[in-house]
């Protein structure tokens, strides 16, 4: 056999494993949550726009949530600012979500609307503010080591309520929603809140098919390093207790667990620096990551 035909018998392969894939998730919601080095590599960002663009050609719904960690620490050190964390969350005073509001609703989320788009997408930009989609409250983070005790860490928000219909609204018309996790609150100041959370709460509110969340691991690792590539409720209850898994994994793998308990029917954590990881993922038997069951 010729490279030639090798390769050709290959591409039927691939073609013919994702069809059945396809089919059972044709017109079902997908939610991503993008960050890590995904967004940072030019390469790993063309070959996750490429396959945005590929999953709502076939009939599958993604929406995109985005971080935005490492860019915003450019930003705040560009204004001679240090950023500072508690148990895994930004500390955010007033001139800090300033810089928040102006790299994720501006620089970022307009990076992945034009790339969608130079791919052939149709995306749009949002932020929570937009057909109050996302409503917020403050924060305060209690302390995991003494109960009772809490932080206080300023326009940091947690999730009031999510207005999906604005969202149905844009997949309806063949656009690819690209959300900033950003939301509004009754006093009228801007929050900035977990990607993860954002992205949790969002396929939880749709009723998403899936939630794949995009890290800069294989998944969820054991102490030995060890990839886990399926987990129940209790067996994440028990690594949470042990400390396997801790800071910022801690808000992604919660808001997984509490995605997959709300009826989202599976939630992966995968590897982002996987080129085309969201195609393998959901469109071949093989995978890329941990699978997380509520049961």
């Amino acid at each position: 056999m010729t490279e030639q035909e090798l390769s050709s018998s290959i591409k039927a392969a691939v073609l013919s494993e994702a069809l059945p894939y396809i089919r059972r998730f044709h017109g079902k919601t997908i939610v991503v949550k993008y960050g890590g080095n995904a967004m940072t590599d030019v390469s790993l960002q063309r070959s996750f726009a490429h396959d945005v663009v590929l999953l709502k050609l076939v009939g599958i719904n993604p929406i995109v949530v985005h971080g935005g960690g490492p860019q915003i620490d450019e930003a705040l050190k560009r204004v001679g600012k240090q950023g500072s964390f508690i148990q895994g969350m930004r500390i955010t005073d007033e001139e800090t979500m300033e810089v928040v509001e102006w790299v994720l609703g501006g620089q970022v989320q307009q990076d992945i609307v034009m790339m969608i788009n130079e791919h052939g997408g149709k995306a749009v930009g949002l932020t929570g503010k937009d057909g109050g989609l996302i409503r917020a409250r403050k924060m305060m983070l209690e302390d995991r080591d003494q109960p009772g005790k809490v932080h206080d860490i300023g326009f940091v928000g947690e999730i009031a309520s999510i207005d999906p219909a604005i969202l149905k609204a844009l997949q309806d018309d063949a656009f690819i929603p690209v959300i900033s996790p950003i939301g509004y609150g009754e006093d009228g100041h801007a929050y900035n809140i977990n990607a993860d959370l954002v992205a949790g709460k969002i396929a939880e509110v749709l009723k998403a098919e899936k939630l794949l969340m995009m890290t800069n691991t294989p998944g969820v690792l054991d102490k030995q390093g060890k990839l886990l590539t399926g987990l129940t409720a209790r067996q994440i209850d028990d690594l949470f207790a042990d400390g396997t898994i801790s800071g910022g994994m801690l808000p992604k793998i919660s808001s997984a667990l509490e995605a997959a308990k709300s009826g989202v029917n599976s939630v992966h954590v995968i590897d982002g620096r996987v080129p085309h990881c969201l195609l393998l993922e959901i469109l071949t038997a093989q995978g890329v990551g941990t699978m997380i069951r509520s049961h």
